[in-house]
């Protein structure tokens, strides 16, 4: 029996391919997968920007779909729709010790260092299968991105009493704006683009909007009577942007960073020191991130039809990757359909 796999054979090019089904292993749960979110880091893959990948790879870890089958003492089933944490932790290293494995020394993320879900069946270990009840799938295949932005506030201590400024409003700008808003804390959006500005108060109920320019610090500092803010969370992927956000962090505050750039960031000392600025990584996602955003999800909090702006089949995937990454196609969520 063969299976259809959307293949990214080498930087710019994608195929649809037939493949054996897989057999799982001992532990493992077999998924047919039947929504798959894009995210940027696809996006990269697919134009060769990735630094640590090898080619061809079946790309793919924003996953949902419908368990085939499962082991003994899993308390999986048969039939139950899920999605998927594709984060592979290895349990035995320092950080796996002390509980953080999304911080695995030895990590290995589906679709990047091993082959994804961009195809019609997949095997995970049970650990990273977790039922999602009447979730719908195309929202399920939202929860990796989200739990990231989620992660991100969690990181930051965010509550009711901060102000904050997220700077980035993309998917995971979106993510942590969603989350810092459902802590009760003000938040305050900062991006170039003031269309992105525009949806994340309309849709997201954003409460303040800043538009990146030379006019933002002076804006922000008047809107804050100089205080600046409670904590800045950074999702723009850009290394500039991360090194200008510490001047938006007000005295005693904290400074998340959910991007990462490969270059090195650097920031004056005494300006980081006079604010006793404290500064935070944020890396993947861990359980109690991805509850949250179901959680949150059945509140009715995360508005999924609003971020969902595209999708299609994924045979078609080698034309619509094309035209999703073009900017002016307006992505915030793509998801293929299997």
């Amino acid at each position: 029996m063969t299976m259809k796999v959307l293949i990214c054979d080498e930087p710019g090019k994608l195929s649809v391919i037939d493949r054996p089904e897989p057999k799982p292993a001992a532990g493992e749960v077999l998924v047919r997968i039947k929504r798959v979110g894009i995210c940027g880091t696809d996006f990269h893959i697919f134009g060769g920007k990735h630094p640590f990948l090898e080619y061809p790879r079946v790309m793919g870890h924003e996953l949902s779909g419908t368990i085939e089958s499962a082991p003994e003492g899993s308390g999986l089933r048969a039939g139950q729709n899920c999605y998927i944490v594709p984060y592979l932790s290895c349990g035995h290293c320092v950080a796996c010790r002390k509980g953080i494995t999304n911080a695995c020394q030895n990590i290995s993320v589906l679709g990047v260092h091993k082959d994804g879900g961009m195809a019609e069946l997949l095997c995970v270990p049970a650990g990273n299968v977790i039922p999602v009840g009447d979730t719908p799938l195309e929202d399920a295949a939202m929860i990796e991105f989200l739990a990231i932005g989620a992660h991100g506030v969690k990181r930051g201590g965010i509550g009711a009493q901060d102000r904050v400024l997220v700077v980035g409003s993309g998917p995971i700008g979106m993510s942590a704006i969603i989350f810092a808003k459902a802590r009760g804390a003000h938040v305050t959006v900062m991006d170039m683009r003031e269309d992105r500005l525009a949806f994340t108060q309309d849709q997201l109920g954003a409460d303040a909007l800043l538009l990146a320019n030379a006019e933002a610090e002076a804006k922000a500092a008047a809107a804050t009577q100089g205080d600046f803010f409670d904590a800045v969370i950074d999702c723009t992927g850009n290394t500039a942007a991360m090194q200008r956000g510490f001047g938006f962090v007000g005295h005693g505050g904290r400074y998340v960073l959910v991007s990462v750039v490969r270059e090195n960031i650097t920031f004056s000392d005494p300006e980081f020191h006079k604010r006793e600025t404290t500064l935070f990584a944020s890396r993947n996602a861990q359980a109690d991130d991805f509850a949250e955003v179901v959680t949150q999800m059945q509140a009715g909090r995360v508005p999924t039809k609003a971020l969902n702006t595209h999708r299609g089949p994924l045979t078609s995937g080698p034309e619509l990757f094309r035209e999703w990454a073009r900017p002016e196609a307006g992505v915030i969520k793509a998801i293929l359909e299997v």
